[in-house]
């Protein structure tokens, strides 16, 4: 990083001439990141610091709902300057866990985000758990990116920890090697449930310097202590600890990674380094080889991508104490002036209103549920609820949110199809305003509900009355003869289509994804589609042999097992449904 201090336009490299404000170096040494990822040139000037970021421009970007889109980072934008005045009207609200109220959305510069979410410790697959997370956060990168944000994203990779070496050792694998195989296998699973790749992705290993810095600041500050080999960070200098939680020192309970070591000054106080153990992974440090604990990791990370003052800091409920409580106390101890402006936190997936985790082994590995539900399945029964609320994982709504992405698929795929076959020579007719209000009252639920605080369940359930009223265009007498029939399904698509693109929903072909979503039924009534078509063709069989106990034995033999059978004047097809026995539960 290259630093000019500049005095009314004069280059001056003598720093008693220049008499730099005590001030702001202070600001610069707490804001700049600890890694030189960028290289941006900051410039002193008298009473006032300039730093040109990486960010090229200062005019935000918000997407219309009616533009063309296939992917979010891809489409076509419309860009306003920052005092257009539907810009303004367009704002955010979020829960902020350290003040518990919904607040306004503002970020520290004008048009640009920085975000940091808490990731995974690679030891094992991720799990639904996990998915929640990061589907969670990736609908709010999205919906920041649709807002015309540019958002640097960060995500880190826990690859050095107790349980890495723990699996390493029954593994008989070299650890860092072992948590990569499992960083690679947890972008399969989230190129699976369409996340998004964060900005940056940075691991533990790669910043032993960044981590072994700020623990220099936080012990030159006076707010740690060196015993053996390791130091700890000592609660008792840091007297706001606590306020992200509201819990007590006194709450902090073994197997939260709250080490037991009766040589610490306060039970509460926690590892920032190791000192090396036979057969670890280690690193050179001023206090010896050893290795970082958990909590500072994030703390260095994200200041070395975002630095200490940033927007959000995101993760799973279960993170709010101690591990982000513990980040707080470490980044202020490392700089005062340290300061994150929105906590987000999401709610938990449990089974049997207990949390789901591995340490509590009630789990289901990602790659355990979409290998008999869609991906795309999984991602709407995860946001089919709010974000912050907790969500009960059972075959039963996996089997809902299934039957329900078929039907939005083949809604839309059939809209596709009638569109597809118009005769351009055909003359273009006016949308009836009944149809264009739903899009556009559609439109506005969408927006309304997403700026409150990422309300998708709401927009997803909206999505029912566009969706009525193509189908009453595609099927019905009266909707075949309306005059703007085209016109009409090209637009609902449209806009159904631009809205599934930011809540990370749509699929690359829905032809492709309804044919993934019937095997997948296939898979779990355990039939082939041969064996399928068999029966169909029993039932056709026994129905023109008027055997009509024999047809609809058939039939409901097909559905206890989730497949539907659907008679129309061409024929009987089949398709997914939720299985006889679980759809009262799903009413």
């Amino acid at each position: 990083m290259e630093v000019l201090v500049v005095l009314d336009g004069d280059v001056e490299k003598n720093d008693t001439k220049l008499g730099l404000n005590m001030a702001a170096l202070h600001f610069f040494n707490c804001y700049k990141p600890l890694l030189r990822i960028q290289s941006p040139k900051i410039f002193i000037r008298k009473g006032a610091i300039t730093i040109n970021t990486f960010h090229k421009t200062n005019v935000r970007t918000i997407r219309l709902l009616s533009s063309s889109s296939t992917s979010l980072g891809h489409s076509k934008t419309i860009a306003y300057c920052e005092d257009d005045k539907k810009l303004k009207e367009h704002r955010l609200w979020l829960y902020n866990t350290m003040t518990k109220e919904k607040e306004l959305f503002k970020p520290k510069v004008d048009g640009k985000v920085g975000m940091y979410v808490c990731g995974v410790t690679a030891y094992d697959l991720s799990h639904i758990g996990h998915a929640r997370v990061y589907v969670s956060f990736d609908v709010l990168f999205r919906y920041l990116r649709f807002m015309g944000y540019e958002v640097n994203y960060v995500r880190n990779f826990t690859d050095v920890d107790d349980k890495i070496i723990a699996r390493a050792v029954q593994l008989g694998e070299d650890p860092i090697s072992l948590s990569r195989r499992f960083c690679e296998e947890f972008h399969r699973d989230m190129e699976y449930l369409h996340c998004l790749r964060p900005t940056v992705e940075p691991r533990v290993s790669e910043h032993m310097p960044q981590i072994i810095d700020m623990i220099k600041q936080i012990l030159d500050n006076g707010s740690a202590y060196r015993i053996e080999g390791d130091v700890y960070f000592s609660v008792d200098e840091f007297p706001q600890y606590g306020r992200l939680s509201g819990r007590k020192l006194e709450d902090n309970r073994a197997g939260e990674r709250v080490a037991v070591d009766s040589r610490k000054k306060n039970p509460a106080d926690f590892a920032l380094w190791k000192s090396a153990k036979e057969g670890e992974p280690s690193w050179e440090s001023p206090w010896g080889f050893g290795r970082p604990g958990w909590h500072i990791e994030c703390s260095a990370m994200s200041a070395a991508y975002l630095g200490y003052s940033f927007d959000i800091h995101g993760g799973g409920m279960d993170l709010i104490f101690p591990h982000h409580e513990n980040e707080i106390a470490q980044s202020c101890a490392a700089c005062d002036k340290s300061n994150i402006s929105y906590w987000i936190h999401n709610g938990f997936v449990t089974i049997d209103s207990q949390k789901m985790s591995k340490s509590l082994g009630n789990f289901f590995t990602i790659r355990q549920v979409i290998e008999l539900y869609h991906p795309l399945a999984l991602r709407l029964f995860l946001i089919g609820t709010h974000y912050r609320s907790p969500i009960n994982y059972s075959d039963v709504q996996l089997e809902s949110a299934s039957d329900r992405a078929y039907y939005i698929y083949q809604t839309l795929q059939d809209c596709v199809e009638v569109v597809g076959q118009q005769d351009e020579s055909s003359p273009k007719e006016n949308i009836p305003t009944e149809i264009l209000d739903c899009i556009q009252t559609f439109n506005d639920v969408f927006i309304t509900s997403m700026s409150e605080d990422l309300h998708s369940p709401v927009v997803l359930s909206a999505v029912s009355d566009p969706l009525k009223i193509a189908n009453d265009l595609l099927h019905t007498r009266k909707g075949k003869k309306q005059g703007s029939r085209i016109q009409s399904l090209a637009a609902i698509e449209k806009t159904i289509r631009n809205v599934l693109d930011i809540l990370g929903l749509m699929p690359a072909s829905y032809h492709e994804v309804l044919q993934q979503l019937r095997e997948k039924a296939l898979k779990r009534a355990k039939l082939t589609e041969d064996q399928v078509v068999k029966q169909i063709n029993e039932r056709n069989v026994a129905r023109k042999n008027k055997e009509y106990e024999r047809s609809d034995a058939i039939r409901k033999d097909l559905a206890t097992l989730g497949i539907a059978l659907m008679d129309s004047p061409e024929g009987t097809t089949w398709r997914p449904a939720v299985p006889l026995a679980m759809q009262e539960q799903c009413s």
